[in-house]
């Protein structure tokens, strides 16, 4: 019994221990006040980043995370010593903002446990976390906008000669392949109960269409009654490439290449629904120039995208020059301590 309460004892104050490495400062950073970084909130930034990157971290890249922690409480001091805020109505809009790049994806708004679920899977962050990492980031934007707003200014558009420089050493990549767009009339289903019902709804409504484009496109309408029973709408543009065959079936693509602009298909087996679908763009493979469409249904121009793609190359150059300089600054005088006796790198 004697040797037993010995063991728990241990035990204890190992935990104990533990914690209270965990709550030592690995930093200090006292620009404006005395804060620090504690252990444990190193390890987790650690930890996080392991998990997005798929592997163990090195000494020199741990290091260069306490950097980070660093520089991000020093530019937080100094927004907050010079009143620069960033309001809930802020960060509500960039989750608004994310919130809308899922409904893309997953065709329909997320709940609230798609969303946390898609940021912890991202980030390794719970919502309340990720809203705070997102507060600091912008606080940091904002305050290292303020001060460098002169370095910004000075980034100008890219120069014509720029744009066409840049197109003649990469037209090869400026290809739009064979590309069709469609309509589609599906009836999904998820087992082999719900499979045999789809078939028998799929077919009739093949029946009723009789391979007549209006009778496809009034079906298609019907859809969006409530009870149809099948789904309708616009499937968008589908390029001919490996991509695409891969996402939609090898199938899918020589039926969606074999119709012609405005023909209706067969019924499509896909993995989760039968299809009818109707091609109502067809466009052929091309050497893209300056003044084509980039990308089709958008009205922006080979020209554009180049101009867009130097642009933001400029601006993260500017971004990358700005962020230099105010760490650098922020730096200066040593307003931080790191506490190498307190890491166990």
């Amino acid at each position: 019994m004697k040797r037993f309460f010995s063991i728990l004892l241990a035990l204890i104050s190992a935990g104990i221990s533990f914690a209270q490495n965990d709550l030592q400062p690995a930093a200090i950073v006292r620009l404006t006040k005395s804060e620090p970084i504690t252990v444990k909130q190193l390890r987790t930034e650690v930890e996080r980043m392991e998990k997005t990157t798929g592997r163990a971290l090195s000494t020199n890249e741990k290091r260069q995370v306490l950097d980070v922690m660093i520089n991000e409480k020093l530019a937080i001091q100094a927004a907050e010593r010079d009143k620069i805020t960033v309001s809930d109505a802020e960060i509500n809009q960039q989750i608004q903002q994310l919130r809308a790049g899922m409904v893309q994806s997953i065709g329909r708004q997320p709940t609230d446990a798609e969303f946390a679920l898609a940021v912890r899977n991202e980030t390794g962050l719970d919502v309340p976390a990720f809203r705070d990492m997102l507060r600091k980031q912008a606080l940091t934007q904002k305050y290292l906008m303020s001060k460098k707003q002169d370095i910004f200014s000075s980034v100008k558009p890219p120069s014509e000669e720029e744009i066409l420089e840049t197109y003649n050493l990469s037209r090869a990549e400026f290809v739009r392949p064979d590309t069709v767009r469609f309509s589609f009339i599906q009836v999904p289903f998820t087992n082999s109960s719900e499979k045999g019902k789809a078939k028998e709804v799929i077919d009739r409504l093949a029946r009723e269409i009789g391979g007549d484009p209006a009778k496809f496109d009034e079906t298609a309408v019907k859809s969006q009654t409530p009870n149809s029973g099948y789904q309708g709408g616009d499937g968008g543009y589908l390029p001919r490439n490996r991509q695409a065959a891969q996402r939609v079936g090898q199938e899918f693509i020589n039926i969606a290449f074999g119709l012609k602009q405005g023909e209706v298909s067969k019924v499509i087996e896909g993995p989760r629904g039968y299809q009818i679908i109707k091609v109502t763009e067809a466009y052929g493979m091309k050497n893209l120039e300056l003044t084509d469409i980039a990308q089709l249904g958008s009205r922006m121009t080979v020209r554009d995208y180049i101009g867009n793609v130097l642009l933001q190359q400029k601006q993260t150059a500017v971004v990358e020059k700005a962020s230099q300089e105010l760490v650098a600054e922020l730096r200066t005088g040593n307003p931080f301590q790191i506490i190498e006796s307190n890491i166990n790198w």
